[in-house]
């Protein structure tokens, strides 16, 4: 396969995350635009995704697909396998797919290609949007080391990219996937807690937000378990500790490792569906 900076990519989708992708791309250096075209049945997007970022506007999805080295599905889960059967004639062994579609399962992916045309399936999240996202990504049978390093290192571009088995794919989706929700509402929640406190709406949310961020930071970069980190905040008989007294009280530890467990059975679901 031709280094990833000579790659052409075609995208089946052009609506809000396949744009942050190929916008993410390119001003990493790894894609020019030029090398970057889409198709969808959505034409006020298309064209959007065109002027703004710079990328072909392509007549159909078979010819996104024809002569491109790398093939981005960033269509919903339902409309996947049917974009690829429509594109299957065009496509030709050495080509790489990747789908970005929730629940949809390698075997799927691959049950609707020609021989010899490689998938690999990636879970993003939307903080991929601000280049802090958080994906995983699993290869199909017939993809190579070499294809999945240049997956990482396409969706490192907006984030962190780990490579996990197919089997734990669900688990990211309830995890990383939906996991941006949550933490929404609990910043709207610690926001709402501010200005109950006395705190106006503003300074209030961004107190809130930087206090996710900054928590999420020293997790990352200290290396250090969160237990370990809350432990360092909450001295005796302080106003920490008497807050931590509350969340437990109220299950927001099991609420939050349910929602995550629901998140991946819902995947699950998703993924069983023709």
């Amino acid at each position: 396969m031709k280094p990833l900076e000579e790659c052409s990519i075609g995208m089946i989708g052009a609506g809000k995350m396949a744009s942050v992708l190929a916008r993410g791309w390119i001003n990493a250096g790894l894609a020019p635009a030029s090398n970057i075209a889409a198709f969808d049945i959505d034409s006020a997007a298309l064209q959007r995704a065109s002027r703004e970022i710079g990328i072909t506007a392509a007549n159909s999805n078979r010819n996104v697909c024809a002569g491109k080295e790398i093939i981005v599905i960033a269509t919903k889960p339902a409309a996947v396998v049917g974009a690829l059967l429509e594109v299957a004639e065009v496509l030709r062994a050495g080509q790489l797919v990747v789908s970005i579609a929730a629940g949809v399962t390698l075997a799927q992916i691959e049950g609707a290609l020609p021989e010899g045309v490689a998938a690999i399936r990636v879970m993003p999240s939307t903080p991929c949007l601000v280049g802090a996202g958080a994906s995983a990504y699993s290869r199909g049978h017939g993809a190579t080391a070499e294809q999945a390093e240049i997956v990482g290192r396409l969706f490192r571009a907006v984030g962190t990219a780990v490579e996990l088995p197919e089997s734990q794919m669900d688990a990211v989706t309830g995890l990383s996937g939906s996991g941006p929700a949550y933490i929404f509402i609990i910043i709207e929640a610690l926001a709402d807690g501010g200005v109950r406190a006395g705190l106006d709406r503003a300074t209030a949310l961004q107190l809130a937000a930087q206090t996710v961020l900054g928590s999420a930071k020293l997790v990352l970069e200290t290396g250090e378990h969160p237990a370990r980190l809350k432990d360092q905040v909450a001295s005796p008989a302080g106003t920490t500790i008497a807050g931590l007294g509350v969340l437990e009280s109220r299950g927001v530890r099991g609420a939050l490792m349910d929602a995550v467990a629901a998140g991946a059975a819902r995947s699950a679901e998703l993924g069983t569906k023709k």
